[in-house]
């Protein structure tokens, strides 16, 4: 690709992506969102008096903290005009994965916990395979991806969790431990650090632009010179990662690796992901936005633990709010056709 290709196309991304991720739809759903974030924030501090308590809200923000790396990822792939279904079962196996290497084999955990991240980008480079060399959707390539995630998490594990209480200090502190006297969780300030980090590339570099325009024109982005499968295999490597990463920080929050972690994320994170105005479309999304849907979810959830309402009954309300997401999505883009 040469300069004048790549000068052609800018103009043209960057005004896309300026479109997709601080302007029109995009800005009104996460002013949207905000509004209903305060709204019901509002009504639960009437509604329970351990709403507005220092300790309901880091339960709360560590509730989303780690599960948001997986928003990230979800996000990206949406943006790219693709989706996965795998993140889940990559934070699964990379959990059975790391916790075995140290368990069994004594292995030292920050070697196991890299050769983890390594295995996510491996995932993540046979889902982008699949889908840009074979030409399967990304809907069937990582849906079958997920089955053999958890399905190894389950033959490596034998179906039992593995106890790893007898993790150094040093490593489950990145899940579980308070940064000095703050009472702030550490897992929360590398939450917000990755989200400054994504959400400022968004808005500053190129590579996330191509994946803007990638996603929104796939055929125009192929005549301006971008090379579509290379940017797309990026997006599934890094989405592999990140579900990684969170994988390896959920073993150090709870002291133990299950091969049934992280069921419900997929679902969790698409929901957060085009609440905060990314589009099952392709081309549209932001980091900020979906940050923001996944802690409307969080919020949801919270309130609903307080108000004693069951398990299958809060399952019942994040697919309901799934759903109007996806519809109000489905709805705006047909009215632009």
């Amino acid at each position: 690709m040469n300069a004048s290709t790549i000068k052609g196309a800018a103009p043209a991304d960057a005004k896309r992506g300026r479109a997709g991720r601080l302007g029109g739809k995009g800005g009104f759903r996460e002013g949207t969102t905000i509004l209903v974030i305060l709204g019901l924030g509002l009504i639960m501090t009437f509604l329970s008096p351990y709403f507005l308590t220092v300790e309901n809200f880091r339960t709360m923000f560590m509730s989303f903290a780690i599960n948001g790396m997986v928003v990230i990822a979800m996000t990206l792939a949406l943006i790219s005009g693709g989706i996965d279904l795998s993140v889940g079962a990559v934070m699964a196996l990379v959990g059975i994965v790391v916790g075995t290497l140290f368990l069994n084999l004594h292995m030292n955990i920050w070697l196991a916990a890299a050769i983890g991240i390594g295995l996510g980008l491996l995932i993540g480079a046979i889902n982008g395979l699949f889908i840009t060399r074979i030409g399967l959707s990304p809907f069937i390539t990582t849906l079958g991806m997920m089955q053999v995630g958890y399905g190894v998490a389950s033959v490596v594990s034998q179906g039992m969790p593995l106890p790893l209480q007898s993790l150094p200090d040093a490593f489950k502190f990145i899940g579980r431990g308070m940064i000095g006297s703050t009472g702030m969780p550490f897992v929360i300030l590398l939450f917000l650090v990755v989200v400054f980090v994504f959400d400022f590339l968004s808005r500053r570099a190129t590579i996330i632009r191509k994946i803007y325009y990638v996603g929104s024109n796939e055929k125009s982005a192929r005549f301006s010179g971008i090379n579509v499968n290379k940017v797309r295999m990026g997006v599934y490597m890094l989405v592999g990662a990140l579900a990684a990463f969170a994988g390896i920080l959920s073993i150090a929050r709870f002291n133990s690796a299950t091969n049934t972690l992280a069921t419900t994320v997929n679902m969790d994170a698409i929901s957060a992901a085009v609440i905060g105005g990314a589009s099952l479309n392709g081309g549209e999304g932001t980091i900020f936005g979906s940050v923001l849907g996944i802690a409307l979810l969080a919020l949801i959830q919270t309130s609903l633990n307080l108000m004693d309402v069951g398990p299958y009954w809060q399952s019942l309300v994040t697919g309901l709010v799934l759903l109007v997401a996806v519809s109000l999505d489905f709805l705006s883009h047909r009215k632009t056709r």
